[in-house]
């Protein structure tokens, strides 16, 4: 196994004492689930048992299982899995209080004696639990305010007005995504000299047992992998599941109805897009995504680099 980016044994101050807390990170479709499964088993008959924290926004919610890739219950092997279907779609998927299950999860699995193994591709959800970072104050009278200019303008007019007031975080904000606008815009408006939702630039661990491994593909690789998952998902029943959701509210979910090819189902559900379409859209968005998805981990500190074929062994062993 070739690792890249350092020896996960040498960080944070030394020898690890303890229960760890495991963050396996990257690009979709790269292989995470794999290989936090194999830890688990490999550290289980190493040193402690270990449980799985779940860090992809969109598994969180039931119901969400073709398009999101989740990992069947009778295919955990079973080790613990947390944080998989605890919202409805009608819910909103908010990153403050992921942060603190998710924590609370980490620190209950630690105080069983056992390693918690944080895993997602979600790069916010995965910097929320393990580095020290703290979110703005909410103003929901503000929120409020913000929310009905959105619903009579759209998010145009808001998204300049941000891009005026602090365009850094403009530029890292969807143009669409209104609801991101607004939150961008009620932090400024409380007096924050930015939105704040983005990773330090020197971060701080906030476990010191932290250890970081990123599943890394070839770019070209990569994108094969992904546009035939995306078919795997049309033809693994992703429209019957979508179908089943927006029974159940999905098109009024602030969240789960935009989610990579939820949204594009839903289109050709309606009839506003042909099969083809919806695919190459969500092909289209999915490779965009993952792009995103890198940047995002390469910005990491003290990482472990690894192919989806990486011991997990020898990650045991290293820490």
């Amino acid at each position: 196994m070739h690792i890249r980016g350092g020896d996960p044994g040498h960080r944070a101050g030394g020898a690890v004492t303890g229960p760890i807390l495991w963050a396996v990170v990257g690009a979709t479709g790269t292989g995470k689930t794999a290989l936090s499964l194999d830890l688990a088993e490999a550290a289980g008959k190493a040193v402690r048992a270990a449980e799985i924290v779940n860090a992809d926004a969109m598994q969180l919610y039931r119901g969400m299982d073709v398009g999101t890739a989740k990992l069947p219950e009778d295919a955990r092997r079973g080790i613990p899995h947390h944080l998989f279907d605890v919202l409805d779609v009608t819910e909103e998927a908010a990153v403050a209080r992921y942060q603190r299950d998710a924590r609370e999860a980490v620190s209950a699995i630690h105080a069983r004696g056992s390693d918690a193994i944080l895993v997602g591709g979600s790069g916010l959800y995965v910097s929320s639990v393990i580095y020290d970072f703290r979110f703005p104050p909410r103003d929901p009278a503000l929120r409020a305010d913000l929310e009905a200019e959105l619903k009579l303008a759209g998010p145009g007019p808001l998204h300049e007005r941000l891009r005026q007031a602090d365009a850094d975080t403009a530029a890292r904000v969807d143009p669409r995504n209104g609801r991101r606008i607004v939150r961008a815009l009620e932090v400024l408006a409380q007096g924050a000299q930015t939105h704040g939702a983005a990773l330090p630039e020197q971060p701080k661990l906030w476990n010191p047992r932290t250890r970081i491994v990123a599943v890394d593909l070839p770019r070209d690789e990569l994108v094969l992998r992904l546009d035939a998952r995306v078919l795997g998902m049309w033809r693994s029943g992703l429209l019957d599941e979508v179908d089943l959701l927006r029974r159940q509210g999905l098109e009024h979910g602030a969240t789960a109805s935009r989610a990579i090819g939820y949204a594009q189902a839903l289109a050709q559900l309606r009839g506003d897009a042909t099969e083809q379409e919806a695919i190459a859209q969500t092909q289209a968005l999915t490779r965009r995504y993952a792009r995103r998805q890198v940047s995002w981990f390469r910005r990491y500190r003290d990482v472990a680099w690894v192919g989806p074929d990486a011991s997990a062994a020898e990650l045991v062993r290293s820490a």
